[in-house]
């Protein structure tokens, strides 16, 4: 199938799948660099200019030619990176129900088991929060929770989730996620819930916040704003890659990874 059909077929797929009227421009993003790279997974930057990566199960944090490293193989496979606060970095073991907090060299500040915990937690999702706290999702009671990982405390903020979590993300104060029927939320640190509409069918997806948010579908990267409750401006990214197997954004800089290489690209957003 040509790329030219593939867009016609999924413009027709969003005006059907969504409930609000949209309109769709497009994004030509500026092409800044490349970077070969050599890894099964790519993170990410932070704001120090630092990229993260994994290779063979081995956490890495490389800038030039200085390079930390990470591995606990008594851990099993790492299941989620969170980069949010680099000096205080997340990794989440979910076969071991475990979670590692690294310095920004990588060394080891604390581990947490949560079968250890005096009250149960069966973690499914987790994300740095404020405050010494971890976003969590129990997957026991079905419910998200912060957990201080200074004093070993949890509770629950909030109502137990009625469907399956598809996807979620994390930034200090929000919880987001998709469930399975595609419906976006939000929980903030005081369980207030939100929720925020109705998604397109979606490859892959990174949230911006609330109203914004990056997704891929066949290929194709898009970005969508919701301008007024009723009308989503959706736009297609036009990059040069015509298959890449990760995206990431921050701060105006697009980052896309190939088998090869990441290709950074500077975008503004309309």
């Amino acid at each position: 199938m040509s790329k030219t059909l593939r867009k016609i077929l999924f413009s027709f797929f969003i005006s059907c799948s969504l409930s609000a009227a949209f309109a769709q421009t497009k994004i030509t993003p500026t092409p800044i660099s490349h970077l070969k790279i050599n890894a099964d997974n790519f993170l990410g930057y932070d704001s120090f200019g630092y990229y993260y990566q994994i290779k063979n199960n081995v956490f890495s944090k490389i800038k030039g030619k200085e390079t930390f490293e990470y591995k606990n193989v008594s851990l099993g496979n790492i299941t989620k990176v969170d980069i949010l606060n680099p000096l205080k970095i997340v990794l989440f073991y979910e076969d071991f129900n475990s979670v590692v907090l690294l310095d920004n060299q990588l060394n080891k500040i604390t581990e947490i088991n949560f079968s250890q915990n005096t009250i149960p937690i069966v973690v499914s999702a987790i994300g740095m929060s404020t405050q010494n706290q971890l976003w969590v999702y129990n997957a026991l009671n079905q419910q998200i929770g912060l957990f201080d990982y200074l004093k070993n405390e949890y509770k629950t903020v909030s109502t137990p989730l009625t469907e399956n979590i598809q996807y979620y993300q994390t930034d200090f104060n929000t919880f987001f996620w998709i469930d399975k029927n595609n419906n976006r939320f939000s929980c903030d640190i005081f369980g207030k819930t939100t929720s925020l509409g109705k998604m397109p069918d979606f490859d892959a997806i990174e949230i911006i916040n609330q109203q914004q948010y990056i997704f891929s579908k066949n290929n194709l990267l898009y970005y969508n704003v919701m301008k007024e409750p009723n009308l989503n401006v959706i736009s297609e990214i036009e990059i040069l890659e015509k298959t890449f197997d990760k995206f990431c954004y921050k701060d105006q800089i697009l980052s896309i990874f190939t088998s090869r290489e990441i290709s950074i690209y500077k975008i503004v957003t309309p």
